[in-house]
């Protein structure tokens, strides 16, 4: 709602938000499916007894979490901004959490003024199957990958770029005109991870985008031919999106965020295996009974 039909009354509330994407179609409402906004609506609209429609940064796909998602709606009433998380962690689904809101100035946007959004894509790569990784990582275990030639293909995408390449049909956005500011590859234990800062995202960027960075990753295909594949925007060569699940979009950049950095700016944990660095059989019958 723009400020100039807004009542009297009225005050536009922030909200940090995260959930789980895996049971969700999406953020964006949609019919017959279930998404994040539909999810959080149904909650103001039973608080304040009368439509209201939220607005995000950005919109996730099917199966894509969030961990600093950043969204606005205009309130009436007495309720005071910062209280606007509490209430609606009480009605809101457990999938679902309101990490923080406050009240921002009538003119502020949580997709127009946001200058950036930051998503990570992990990818598990032992053998053996992890049930408590399998939610947040793609289990990708077929061929080895070699982090330093992903970061290879990835560093001449920092700048302002065509990515039709990395464009998925079905999109209202009319250009793909994109400005990268950070692109980077790096592994953590089995964990290899894909981290990328822009402006704004196309749609199914990011997962096409690592379908080929794996491709390069293993070997099939090489840097050069990465570089040269979407300088051309061949999209037709682009065939496979990285699983959803993978995927999350950890950040969104404002420049004075109505939020101190420990709401938002690193909220999605990381695993890290083992209290050892030796196995079991490696270890003294001393070292056994400590940690077992």
């Amino acid at each position: 709602m723009d400020s100039a039909h807004c009542p009297t009354n009225t005050q536009r509330i922030a909200l940090v938000i995260q959930y789980l994407g895996t049971h969700f179609y999406g953020w964006q409402r949609q019919p017959h499916h279930r998404s994040v906004q539909e999810e959080i609506e149904k909650v103001l609209q039973s608080a304040l007894n009368r439509p209201v429609t939220l607005y995000g940064a950005g919109r996730t796909d099917a199966g894509v979490h969030a961990a600093a998602q950043v969204a606005h709606f205009d309130a009436t009433g007495t309720i005071p901004g910062h209280r606007w998380a509490a209430v609606l962690n009480t009605r809101l689904p457990k999938d679902v959490l309101v990490r923080a809101s406050a009240s921002v100035p009538s003119d502020w946007h949580a997709r127009f003024c946001a200058q950036w959004r930051r998503y990570r894509y992990s990818l598990y790569t032992e053998a053996q199957p992890n049930l408590f990784v399998q939610p947040f990582a793609w289990h990708y275990y077929h061929a080895p990958l070699d982090e330093s030639l992903i970061q290879a293909a990835l560093k001449p995408l920092v700048g302002y770029h065509h990515l039709a390449a990395f464009h998925r049909a079905g999109s209202q956005r009319k250009h793909s005109w994109v400005e990268v500011h950070v692109a980077e590859c790096y592994r953590q234990g089995p964990f290899l991870h894909i981290e990328v800062q822009a402006n704004g995202f196309l749609y199914g960027m990011m997962r096409l985008l690592v379908g080929l960075l794996v491709q390069v990753g293993r070997g099939q295909r090489s840097v050069a031919n990465f570089q040269e594949l979407w300088t051309n925007e061949r999209r037709e060569e682009v065939k496979y999106a990285a699983p959803a699940h993978g995927l999350c979009l950890l950040r969104v950049g404002y420049p004075d965020s109505p939020f101190p950095p420990d709401i938002w700016f690193d909220t999605m944990p990381k695993f890290v295996f083992g209290s050892s660095s030796l196995v079991p059989e490696q270890m003294t019958k001393d070292e056994k009974q400590k940690i077992f």
